[in-house]
């Protein structure tokens, strides 16, 4: 959630309540409260600079071109006016990766500070995998390395340049520094007389005590139709815009800092609550992708064509210009034959999205705040009086003594023991808020401890930074230190944080950190933090060790038995090792629902896909129909959790009418059916890091068509479903890509690939679909939690091609534990081909030697595309003979029966058979 308003550079004095009192019209985002590139000194610098420019600092030469002992390829590159050199470092990793890193040499002209690597990113065996780099071979005052197989990267040494490319046809797929912007601000012993080196931003001083260190490099994708990624700004276009160039009006660049915004803008370039700098290219004829590994405040340009001046651009190119405050260049190529091989990649360095247990998958509620006991029981209460299942219930910061965390206000709250097991009872979750601001109380013993251990990010001057948030007067624990991150982890068990139980997780707001009276709402940058590295250096990744840390606590509070659930507002480059994310501060308008699908789908692009936006809007009241279109997109997000600002009418889905809430049942309905569907797709997404949540090009990667479209989205490889996003629309165009059949997900309907369709459109559902070709496993049975759900029996619901042919899988192990690491899960694939539908086991037979069996069963099979003439099906092994006749889609009231369905053919998940269509 987002602060109250509040006035810049707020005296520490002013009382909380003052914060409260605030007119709620000055909440609005107001663009002028934070800098944009004009006045950020490091952004106008770079900007300035003209392309192929033989400005000194900027005409770096290669030479020294030699491989290491461990086989890298090293060059040093100079210039006479720098006071160093810079030491580079290339290292390929398989499949098609290139790793390059470049720092100052620090072995002459020392300065009083060297820059800083980001730690703890990367997984610890990324080096260890590097490939072993072949001499290069240097021709023309070129030096060319193989990468692969297929694969070359050439370095030029005057002026250096670096190009990734084919190494057959010899085009070019990625290049560094091809427009010659590459600059990278040297650190100076001392601040040379007159210069100034202090920034001010309002009534604030960055002392900037180590002067600029800025780097400026630009990068461009070959073969591209389309840029991607860099989350998070809010925007309704899937792609990302030209921000500077011919026919670019506004001209700001991508901007990723940390910021906690209340009421962002759905279409702006400034950076929100978390920052990926990563970004994915894609065209017909290749897919590639840029990381930057840097914790610093970035900008980032996407430059239209023509944007240097040429008469034309070569075809498919696309120029980027990327910019940073500090740091190091610590950068990954990645090349695929499509754009899963890419993120395949970067996963592969920055590591998997972590498994997250079944009931995190299901439907969340959340309010700031449920006020007290009673207020929780009764909303427990209302779900199942109107028959709405819903796993998680969540507190927001007033369950606490004072914001004070890792307590409970003992007058509303006064046995949250008792309040989680009535809860726990009925398979249910509890959620409570953990913020990284502690209140500066010498009664609240995390604090005491805090400072007696010297455990808080300092401030220029080294003393422990006090900062004003929620609880007022507030320090933050330097998350950067290892030793402090194990700390917190402790505060998590049942003996430090009292009133917890094992079915209470935990939520991380807040944590870009967001200083009330800081300049742009954040901490200062030349704030100091373990090992004298400056907040400047890190900001984007605060978040990041904060969450890290949290996941860590309750790993440890569950001995390392049971799955952490941390919902994390801020997030860096591998948040996705520690849990879910959202969208931040969103408001309840159409824009806003709009654009949260291109924002979720960039979060999955770049690794976060266990990610969703609040349903109904935090900020504001919706409109009813508005509310009920959330729910049904909603429903579809990968998080899918219902929020609210505690000045907003009450929202419980049973509050706007009986025909409202049968319409929010269905929505949520539909979503604990498909659960076994989205839960196979976690475990796809915990192995591969392709996304549960997916653009349609992500699928379809030949169909120029899906490039672009941000308003559409497939679930899986197997669902694609369409928004209603304006107000009383009453037909919406939904285009089907490939040259297959899909099914309408409600009725069977049949409609062409490969074609736009004009549909009416319905209150009581979006347009959603099912790809010929799949299956996709459900449970129809509907229950007041996941929890309940465990031993029902599935559906299978197959879409034939056009060939009679389908497949799909399931996954299933006990949901909560790590057990599955060890051999513990089933996996299955249904194969149906030749009238015959086959299930087949493809669990490895090499993870451990423990077991996960169950007794549920298939009770129905629907087979779209089927003639209607089949009526019965025999089951092997057995020669069981059972019925196929018309049946509903789905168990909602009022389906019809239309499509052929096998009935209880009751086969176990767990077994090998076959149903022969006879």
């Amino acid at each position: 959630m987002d602060p109250p308003p509040r006035p810049r550079a707020l005296p520490l004095a002013v009382p909380p309540l003052l914060l409260l009192l605030a007119s709620p019209a000055a909440l609005a985002w107001k663009r002028d409260e934070f800098r944009n590139c004009n006045q950020t000194p490091f952004c106008k610098r770079a900007r300035t600079r003209a392309p192929h420019s033989l400005d000194a600092p900027l005409s770096l030469v290669a030479g020294s071109l030699a491989v290491s002992p461990e086989g890298s390829l090293t060059a040093e590159l100079s210039h006479p006016s720098r006071p160093r050199p810079l030491l580079l470092r290339l290292s390929a990793l398989p499949p098609h990766a290139l790793r390059l890193q470049i720092d100052e040499d620090y072995s002459a002209n020392t300065p009083p500070s060297r820059r800083f690597h980001v730690p703890d990113v990367l997984l610890p065996d990324v080096d260890s995998r590097a490939l072993h780099l072949s001499k290069p071979k240097t021709v023309g005052g070129a030096s060319t390395v193989a990468l692969s197989s297929d694969l070359d990267v050439v370095v030029k040494h005057d002026p250096f340049e670096l190009t990734v490319r084919r190494a057959g046809s010899g085009d070019p797929v990625l290049s560094f520094n091809s427009h010659g912007l590459f600059d990278f601000e040297p650190l100076q012993e001392s601040k040379p007389e007159g210069e100034t080196w202090e920034e001010q931003l309002r009534s604030h001083t960055d002392t900037r005590p180590r002067g600029p260190q800025s780097i400026t490099f630009d990068v461009s994708f070959y073969g591209a139709d389309f840029v991607y990624g860099l989350p998070e700004h809010g925007s309704t276009s899937l792609a990302l815009r030209p921000t500077r160039g011919p026919g670019v009006e506004e001209s700001e660049p991508y901007r990723l800092f940390n910021l906690d915004v209340f009421e962002y803008l759905h279409e702006s370039p400034f950076g929100l609550y978390g920052s990926i700098p990563f970004m994915i290219a894609h065209g017909a004829s290749a897919s590639s992708g840029f990381f930057w590994l840097n914790a610093a405040e970035m900008q980032i340009d996407v430059l239209a064509p023509g944007w240097d001046g040429a008469a034309s651009t070569e075809n498919g190119r696309i120029d980027t210009l990327w910019m940073a405050e500090a740091g190091v260049v610590d950068a990954f190529f990645f090349v695929g034959s499509e754009p899963k091989d890419v993120i395949k990649q970067y996963i592969s360095v920055t590591g998997t999205p972590s498994m997250p247990q079944q009931f995190a998958v299901a439907y969340h509620q959340c309010r700031w705040n449920y006020r007290d006991e009673e207020d929780v029981a009764g909303v427990d209460a209302g779900f199942d009086e109107h028959d709405i299942p819903y796993d998680v219930l969540w507190l927001d910061i007033e369950h606490t003594d004072g914001k004070r965390y890792f307590t409970w206000d003992r007058s509303a709250f006064p046995n949250p023991e008792e309040m989680q097991r009535k809860i726990a009872d009925k398979g249910r979750k509890m959620v409570t808020i953990v913020d990284p601001h502690m209140k500066r109380d010498s009664g609240y013993h995390i604090h005491e401890e805090a400072t007696a251990k010297g455990y808080y990010v300092q401030d220029a001057s080294g003393k422990d930074y006090d900062g004003w948030c929620w609880p007022g007067s507030s320090s933050y624990p330097d998350m950067l230190n290892p030793e402090i991150r194990d700390w917190w982890a402790d505060k998590f068990s049942y003996q430090n944080y009292k009133g917890s139980t094992p079915t209470l997780y935990i939520w991380n707001d807040m944590n870009e950190p967001s200083v009330f009276n800081g300049p742009e709402v954040t901490m200062p940058r030349d704030a100091l933090h373990n090992g004298d590295v400056e907040h400047r250096e890190l900001h984007n990744a605060y978040g990041y060790y904060f969450h890290m840390a949290t996941s860590d606590g309750l790993l440890k509070r569950g001995e390392g038995k049971d799955r952490p659930f941390v919902l994390s507002r801020a997030f860096f480059a591998g948040s996705q090792r520690y849990g879910a994310v959202w969208t931040g501060d969103n408001t309840a308008d159409w824009d806003h629902l709009k654009s949260s699908i291109p924002m979720v789908l960039t979060l999955g692009l770049t690794g976060m896909t266990f990610s969703g936006a609040d349903v109904g809007g935090f900020f504001g009241n919706p409109e009813p129909d508005l509310l009920v279109r959330w729910y049904q997109v909603g429903a579809f997000y990968p998080f899918f959790r219902g929020h609210a600002h505690h000045d907003t009418k009450r929202r419980e889905p049973w509050l706007f009418g009986e025909r409202r809430t049968a319409l929010m049942r269905e929505a949520i309905h539909m979503r604990y059916s498909l659960l076994p569907y989205y839960y196979t797709l976690f475990q796809e997404a915990s192995v591969t890091g392709v996304p549960v949540m997916r653009p349609l090009w992500l699928e379809f990667p030949d169909d120029k068509e899906t490039y672009n479209n941000g308003e559409a989205f497939m679930v899986g490889p197997s669902i694609l479903a369409q928004g209603i996003y304006e107000e009383g629309q009453k037909s919406v165009s939904v285009y089907l890509p490939g040259t297959e059949l899909w099914y309408d997900l409600r009725n069977g309907s049949p409609y062409k690939g490969s074609v736009s369709h004009k549909l009416q459109v319905s209150e009581d559902s979006i347009p959603s679909f099912q790809r010929s070709g799949t299956i996709v496993p459900r449970k129809d049975r509907f229950r007041r939690s996941s929890t309940q759900m465990v031993n029902d029996p599935y559906t299978l619901v197959i879409a034939l091609n056009s060939s009679g042919s389908a497949e799909g899988e399931l996954y299933v192990d006990d949901g909560k534990s790590y057990d599955y690491q060890q051999g513990a899960f089933i996996h299955r694939r249904f194969v149906f081909a030749d009238n015959k539908l086959t299930s087949i086991n493809i669990a490895p037979d090499s993870l451990g030697k423990k077991v996960y069996s169950t007794e549920c069963v298939i009770e129905r099979i629907i087979v779209l595309g089927l003639s209607s003439g089949a009526k019965k099906a025999i089951i092997e092994p057995g020669n069981q003979e059972v019925e196929i006749d018309l049946g509903p889609i789905s168990l909602r009231s009022g389906s019809k029966s239309v499509a052929p369905t096998v009935r209880r053919p009751n086969v176990r998940v767990v077994d090998d058979w076959t149903i022969r269509i006879a």
